[in-house]
């Protein structure tokens, strides 16, 4: 049985600094592609940044340049370092693994940007 977990989240000032962790149980981490979503009150949820087991990055506009997705295929974990937070990237964010189109979700972390 495959388990996604986050964690990380919480309250950060405007312009400062968070990174998410997300641990996946399991065989199947090597070789999933990895992303991060996230879903602000009243909107749909997005993919914010991906990576393939290749290495291959991607970034919503919105995201690129501020937030850096990674992971450690020794330990089945990925991260999402998360710079110069504005407050709207408040929002919950999820974890996604997608194991040959399988679909693994994690339950959610909150992240809250004051202004």
């Amino acid at each position: 049985q495959v388990r996604v977990v986050e964690s990380g989240g919480g309250l950060v000032q405007a312009e400062g600094s968070l990174t998410l962790s997300c641990a996946v149980s399991g065989s199947i981490f090597s070789l999933s592609v990895m992303g991060w979503y996230r879903q602000a009150p009243g909107k749909q949820r997005e993919l914010i940044a991906r990576l393939t087991p290749d290495g291959t990055t991607n970034y919503a506009d919105s995201v690129r340049g501020r937030f850096t997705i990674s992971r450690d295929n020794a330990k089945n974990t990925v991260s999402l370092q998360m710079n110069s937070l504005k407050p709207e990237d408040t929002a919950i964010y999820y974890c996604n693994a997608d194991y040959y189109s399988r679909i693994y979700w994690g339950q959610g972390t909150q992240v809250t940007v004051s202004s």
